[in-house]
C-alpha cells in the first residue's frame, strides 16, 4: 500500500512545486496527468511499456524476459534445431516421415515417466524408483493379464493402482517421518526391482499376445488421416478460444491482455504448423494414437499446473515450503499430491513400454530408464531446485533424448554415445538453470 500511494505523493507534491513556479494552469494540468495514471492499473502499465504494439515492441519484450532469467522453452527448441539439423546432415533418414513415426511413438513410455517426475520436482523433491515402479508395473500387469487369466481393465487399474500405494508410502516417509525423499525412494529403487524379479520367476520374461488390446494399441493403432486433420483444428481453435476468454477476464478485472490479432495470429501459426506435420507424418503411418494420448495427458496436467489452486500449490511449496504453510496451503497435502502422481504415471509409463515390446521382462524399467525420465524432465526445463517447470517440460524433453537415441542408431554408432551426449546436454540444461536463478534473483535485487 506505501508504494502504492507514494507515486501520488510524489505526484501532489511535484504538482504543488510547479503551482509555485508556473502558477495555477500548471498545477492543474500535472494533477490531471498524475489523477490519469493513478487510475490506470499498474499491470497494464508495465504491460504497455515492455510490450507496446508491432514486431518491435515484442521483441523487446522477449528480450527483456531472458535478460531477466525467464528463458522459457528457448533453450529446448534451440537444442532439438541443432539435433534435426545436425542429424539430418549425417544421415537423411532422419527426418523422414517414417523415421518420425517411429520416434515419437519411442518417446511415449518414458516421456509419461518424465510428466510424472515433473510433479515430484516441482516441491522441490525428487523419486529416484520411477523406473523400478515401471518395471513393476509391467510385470504385474503381465502376471494378472496373462497368467491369472485377469480381465485387462482389473489387471491394469491394479498395476496403475500399485504406483499410487508406492507414492502414498513415499509422502508419509517423508511427511510424518521425515526421511529425505533421495533415500525413501533409493530404497524403494532397490525393494521393487527385487519385486519385479520375483514376479517374473524363473522364466524372467512374460509374452504379452499380439492380439491384445494392450499390444494393438500401442503398436497398431494410428489416427486416420481425416481425423489428424480434424484434431489439428480442434486444436487451433481451442488454443484461440482459451485465449481469448482469458484475455477477456483479464481487462474486466482491469489488468493488461493480449490483442485479439496476437490470439489470432497465433491460432493460425499453430493450425499451419500442426497441419504441416500431420500432412508428413500421414505419407507414412501418421500419429500413433498411443502419442496422441501422451500429448492429451500433457495439456490435461497443463492446465492442472496453471489454472487450477493445486497447481499453485505445487509451484509455492517448491519455490518455499514455510512461506506456503504460512500462506494456508496445505504442504503436507501436496507433497502427497505430488508422489502419487509421480508414481502412478510411472505405473502406467511402465505399463506402456509392456505394451509397446509386446512383453515383461527383467529389463523392463531397468536400463537408462530411470535416468532418463528425469534427465527428460531437467532438460525439458523444470528446475532441480523446485518453483519452476511444467508439464510440456516433459514432452520436450523426451524429444531432444529420443532424437538423440534414434539418430545415433541411424549412425550406428555405439550405445556408449548415447549415454555421453544425453549426459553433456543434461549439465548444459542444469547450468542454464542455475544461470538463469541467478538471473532473476540479480533482476530482483535491480
Amino acid at each position: 500500500m506505501t508504494d502504492a500511494r507514494s507515486p501520488g505523493a510524489a505526484g501532489a507534491a511535484g504538482a504543488t512545486g510547479a503551482a509555485g513556479a508556473t502558477g495555477s494552469a500548471g498545477a492543474t494540468g500535472s494533477a490531471g496527468t498524475q489523477k490519469a495514471a493513478a487510475a490506470t492499473p499498474l499491470d497494464l502499465i508495465d504491460e504497455r511499456l515492455r510490450q507496446g504494439r508491432g514486431a518491435r515492441a515484442a521483441l523487446s519484450a522477449l528480450t527483456d524476459r531472458v535478460r531477466s532469467g525467464d528463458l522459457g522453452a528457448l533453450p529446448i527448441l534451440a537444442g532439438l534445431l541443432v539435433i534435426c539439423v545436425v542429424f539430418q546432415s549425417l544421415n537423411s533418414v532422419f527426418l523422414s516421415s517414417a523415421n518420425l513415426v517411429n520416434l515419437l511413438m519411442e518417446s511415449v513410455p518414458v516421456g509419461v515417466i518424465a510428466l510424472g517426475v515433473v510433479c515430484v520436482l516441482l516441491v522441490g523433491q525428487i523419486d529416484l524408483s520411477v523406473g523400478s515402479v515401471s518395471g513393476l508395473s509391467a510385470a504385474l500387469t503381465a502376471v494378472t493379464f496373462v497368467d491369472a487369466g485377469w480381465p485387462l481393465p482389473l489387471a491394469i487399474v491394479t498395476a496403475i493402482g500399485t504406483g499410487c500405494a508406492i507414492g502414498w508410502v513415499y509422502a508419509q516417509m517423508v511427511t510424518r517421518l521425515g526421511v529425505p525423499s533421495f533415500v525413501a525412494t533409493l530404497a524403494g529403487l532397490l525393494s521393487f526391482l527385487g519385486v519385479q524379479l520375483y514376479l517374473l520367476g524363473d522364466t524372467g520374461a512374460i509374452n504379452i499376445p499380439y492380439d491384445s488390446p494392450l499390444v494393438e494399441f500401442a503398436q497398431l493403432a494410428f489416427v486416420p488421416a481425416w481425423l489428424s486433420y480434424a484434431l489439428v483444428v480442434v486444436a487451433a481453435g481451442w488454443l484461440f478460444v482459451t485465449g481469448h476468454t482469458l484475455a477477456r477476464t483479464r481487462r474486466a478485472a482491469g489488468l493488461s491482455a493480449r490483442s485479439t490479432r496476437l490470439l489470432v495470429a497465433r491460432s493460425v501459426a499453430v493450425l499451419l504448423g500442426l497441419g504441416f506435420a500431420a500432412w508428413y507424418l500421414n505419407r507414412a503411418r501418421g500419429f500413433g494414437w498411443m502419442f496422441v494420448s501422451f500429448v492429451i495427458l500433457v495439456l490435461v496436467m497443463h492446465y492442472a499446473f496453471t489454472r487450477t489452486a493445486w497447481g499453485r500449490s505445487l509451484l509455492a511449496v517448491g519455490g518455499n515450503a514455510e512461506a506456503a504453510r504460512r500462506a494456508g496451503i496445505n504442504v503436507r497435502r501436496t507433497y502427497v499430491s505430488a508422489f502419487v502422481l509421480c508414481s502412478s504415471l510411472a505405473a502406467l509409463g511402465g505399463l506402456l513400454s509392456a505394451s509397446r515390446l509386446a512383453a515383461a521382462n527383467q529389463a523392463s524399467g531397468a536400463g537408462d530408464v530411470n535416468l532418463n525420465a528425469i534427465a527428460a524432465a531437467v532438460i525439458g526445463g523444470t528446475s532441480l531446485f523446485g518453483g519452476r517447470g511444467g508439464a510440456f517440460a516433459a514432452l520436450l524433453g523426451i524429444l531432444v533424448i529420443q532424437s538423440i537415441s534414434n539418430g545415433l542408431t541411424l549412425l550406428d554408432l555405439d550405445s556408449s554415445f548415447r549415454f555421453i551426449i544425453t549426459g553433456l546436454v543434461l549439465a548444459l540444461a542444469v547450468a542454464l538453470d542455475s544461470a538463469a536463478r541467478r538471473s532473476r534473483a540479480a533482476h530482483g535485487r535491480a
